[in-house]
């Protein structure tokens, strides 16, 4: 993906927040993992998703 369809996804999935913490776990998580591969703390398809949180 490029850095602007990373963006773009993030906003999509960021729109769908609906501020139930439980409802918006999946989401967040998608988020994050997709900030973290436009931010280049994990490269794109590693198994491993974030040595620093345990992910």
């Amino acid at each position: 993906m490029t850095h602007e369809e990373l963006e773009n996804e993030i906003k999509t999935l960021e729109g769908q927040l609906t501020g139930d913490m439980f409802q918006d776990m999946d989401i967040r998580d998608k988020i994050h993992n997709l900030k973290m591969t436009r931010d280049g703390i994990k490269p794109a398809n590693q198994v491993i998703e974030c040595v620093g949180c345990g992910s």
